[in-house]
């Protein structure tokens, strides 16, 4: 394994897409065990942002063992139903999202009876539930206590400042760092941070969190976020694996588009796919420039600068996985397909259909998150040789052991 320098995972947000990661990642576990590596965590810094936010504290809680880890991992993604993470039966869906587009129709006629009005298209209190019951943080101070792991951090959005804010815990202190809207704050993190970072806007509700002696409330950390990489370099990563969520580039040729008016799913979706996935292309591509022209710097002139080449590896789905959600949308209980069908989503299950997008980010079913980790592991398997490389493993001694 290398260790001449500090190796940080970070996991982008997406919603349901985040089964993606833990493909990839089991995909990562299984090369650790084929070549019998050490079990403890390979990224001793992990950033997470929205359902990265969760899945990275998942990771630290078992940095002692990074395979087990992974595992534990993936049984709970692989057991994931809807039910587990926002309310899907009727009375739940009127009480939500109902009224929440009864009240954007005629919410000048009824706001007056209204004393409570809804926050969020979804309710996701299941989610809240089954963090507590399944993610035991105070693991996360043991790792740090044990220098099982450096430092996990978790970012979000606060609608009442503005501000971009990481969140992070670590085993040293570290000075806090503050950069035009974003800032961050050391602290101990608890499930209230992991579902402020996840609250997708519209569709999930804002979380209060404490601020600098502040009460702020908070929305999913992939809004505003300019420089997904930089938390992992501000605590100390000089090796970073980037997971993201969606395609940073679309294939060549034209794809078939609809001349009807855009629908509000596929508005959302849209936006959706702003919030996070183009961030994170651009964060990558100036990495790699500034790598670049470090490279052609003389070793006088590198010393002067602050800058510092990154060892960058990114991961990213090689399919849209817009159209891979299509197909599923039938697998999602019958009142929350009724209120997607209210705000435009249609498919046919063979075509993308309208507001795949939007599906893409709520489809917490067996079907679409079996087959974003089954693509997750194909993709890192298909780039074995980087991974290896990253990873310290490609000069490491094979056992018979299968993936």
């Amino acid at each position: 394994m290398r260790s001449s320098s500090l190796a940080g995972l970070v996991l982008m947000g997406g919603g349901a897409r985040a089964a993606y990661q833990v493909g990839v990642l089991q995909a990562m576990a299984g090369l650790l065990k084929e070549r019998n590596a050490a079990r403890r965590t390979p990224f001793p810094i992990v950033v997470g942002t929205s359902a990265g936010a969760i899945n990275a504290s998942a990771l630290a809680c078992g940095a002692a063992d990074f395979v087990a880890a992974v595992e534990e991992l993936a049984a709970v993604w692989s057991q994931l139903r809807v039910e587990q993470v926002f309310r899907a039966d009727s009375l739940g869906v009127i009480r939500s999202g109902a009224r929440w587009l009864t009240l954007l129709s005629l919410g000048w006629l009824l706001t007056r009876w209204w004393r409570q009005r809804p926050r969020s298209l979804l309710d996701n209190r299941p989610l809240a539930a089954l963090l507590h019951r399944r993610l035991d943080l105070r693991r996360i101070d043991w790792a740090l206590r044990h220098h099982h792991l450096h430092a996990l951090a978790v970012t979000a959005s606060s609608y009442s400042s503005g501000q971009h804010v990481t969140f992070y815990q670590a085993c040293r202190p570290i000075e806090p760092w503050s950069r035009s809207q974003r800032l961050a704050e050391s602290t101990r993190l608890t499930h209230s941070h992991l579902l402020a970072s996840a609250a997708i806007p519209f569709v999930f509700p804002a979380v209060p969190l404490q601020v600098q002696g502040q009460r702020e409330y908070f929305g999913d950390g992939s809004m505003r976020q300019t420089a997904p990489i930089s938390p992992a370099v501000h605590l100390g990563a000089q090796r970073i694996l980037v997971i993201g969520a969606g395609r940073l580039q679309e294939p060549p040729g034209p794809r078939a588009v609809c001349g009807d008016y855009p629908s509000l799913a596929q508005i959302a979706g849209h936006a959706l796919s702003n919030i996070f996935l183009d961030a994170l292309a651009v964060d990558v591509e100036r990495a790699r420039r500034i790598n670049h022209t470090l490279s052609l710097l003389s070793p006088e002139a590198r010393e002067r600068t602050s800058l510092r080449p990154l060892d960058l590896l990114v991961i990213a789905p090689s399919q849209r996985l817009d159209d891979l959600a299509a197909g599923h949308v039938a697998e999602l209980p019958a009142p929350i397909r009724a209120l997607l069908r209210a705000l435009g989503v249609h498919s046919d299950g063979q075509s993308p259909g309208e507001g795949a997008a939007l599906v893409s980010y709520l489809l917490f079913e067996p079907g679409y998150v079996h087959a974003l980790m089954e693509l997750g592991r194909q993709d890192t398997l298909a780039r074995r040789a980087e991974v290896e490389h990253f990873l310290g493993l490609a000069g490491a001694q094979a056992s018979e052991a299968a993936i």
